[in-house]
């Protein structure tokens, strides 16, 4: 569950992290007015659950309230990688002398949470990650222990980060463990020039599992990142977007993130995770099927089922009348195993459908989707 910027900031406050003073809505008209109480000049941010925000011209400097009511005029509405900006926030401008960032993140493989610094925060924190990994600090954080001034300093001193950025560190940490969350991120903290610490953008992921204690955002507040996740979860799709190539279909939690493992190893990423669970229903695999060709980014689908309780000529039934709902445009690789798999087999054998190929094993299908994927 993510939140929106200005729900960082709100949390963040709560919390006792220094941020400019910034107010939201969704009106042009009221922009001016949120502009005139914060002193007139003020940076126009979009409120969308996305990256990029700026170089797709979703954050503006607005010099005076004429031109923040005109620049919320055309924030307001736009498409930044198919979110519609619905509300946009208005801050105070900051005049900076220095960016850094800092974050708290669960790391599920360790067991653990994990501590990411870096004295070069901004807007090309990746690039910097990515080509210099030495600049970005990594420090694992008991979640037992967490993070007192002791460990606050540890993570400063590794990352190269100035002292007052210590209480920052402490009370960040107060924000993950009270409110739930998985992940907060303020990218960038400033150094003003007059010296003051400052958080200027946040990011922040609540545990699902807490939805029943975090009630106060709202169903409007929280919905779903990306639109294909709206769509799958308006077709009770258990549905998450990844940014990959592949898609792939499967039935048990388990068993798909193998089948995502899996067509890593195989030189192409997972485009998606879907689990359909126990049920494999036409309508079902028809619903999935037509989110995942909903994404351009996907060259071909993995459709990966066990056959249990669900036996495979069921699930094969449910995808050969799923082909006469939704036009394939894609290939789709299928492996089926298990309960009547020979059966299921012949099924789709007789179907005949030109972009349809099975497999019999999980790493040849894997392998065929990745090839498929990355051929196109």
């Amino acid at each position: 569950m993510d939140l929106y910027e200005h729900q960082a900031r709100e949390l963040f406050e709560e919390h006792g992290i220094p941020v400019p003073r910034a107010a939201v809505t969704g009106s042009s008209k009221e922009a001016r007015g949120i502009a005139r109480v914060l002193g007139g000049r003020v940076v126009v941010k979009a409120q969308v659950k996305t990256g990029g925000r700026g170089k797709a011209g979703g954050v503006k400097m607005a010099a005076d309230p004429a031109a923040a009511e005109l620049t919320a005029r055309q924030i307001l509405g736009m498409d930044i990688k198919g979110h519609t900006v619905r509300k946009v926030m208005l801050a105070e401008p900051v005049d900076i002398d220095s960016e850094f960032y800092v974050s708290y993140v669960l790391d599920r493989a360790a067991g653990t949470f994990l501590a990411i610094a870096s004295a070069e925060g901004g807007m090309e924190i990746e690039e910097v990650a990515a080509t210099r990994p030495e600049a970005v600090a990594r420090i694992p954080v008991d979640p037992a222990e967490g993070v007192t001034s002791a460990k606050a300093a540890e993570i400063a001193d590794a990352a190269a980060l100035p002292p007052q950025t210590v209480d920052v560190l402490v009370r960040l940490w107060d924000v993950l463990v009270r409110e739930d969350a998985l992940l907060v991120e303020v990218n960038p903290l400033v150094r003003t020039k007059q010296g003051h610490i400052l958080a200027l953008d946040g990011k922040v992921t609540l545990d699902d599992n807490a939805r029943f204690r975090q009630a106060r955002w709202g169903a409007d507040e929280v919905e779903h990142d990306d639109p294909l996740e709206a769509a799958a979860a308006a077709k009770g799709l258990n549905y998450v977007k990844l940014d990959g190539e592949v898609g792939i279909i499967g039935n048990g939690a388990g068993l798909v993130m193998s089948t995502l493992d899996v067509v890593a190893g195989c030189g192409a990423r997972p485009a998606n995770f879907l689990d359909i669970g126990g049920g494999a229903s036409a309508q079902i695999m028809a619903d999935g099927l037509s989110v995942i060709l909903s994404d351009p980014a996907v060259k071909s689908v993995f459709v990966n089922v066990f056959g249990g309780i669900t036996a495979c000529d069921a699930v094969a039934d449910g995808i050969v009348q799923a082909l006469d709902a939704v036009q394939l445009t894609k290939p789709l690789v299928v492996r089926l195993d298990g309960n009547n798999a020979a059966r299921g087999r012949t099924i789709l054998d007789e179907r005949a459908h030109p972009l349809v190929q099975q497999a019999t094993t999980m790493d040849g299908a894997a392998a065929r989707a990745a090839q498929l994927a990355t051929a196109n």
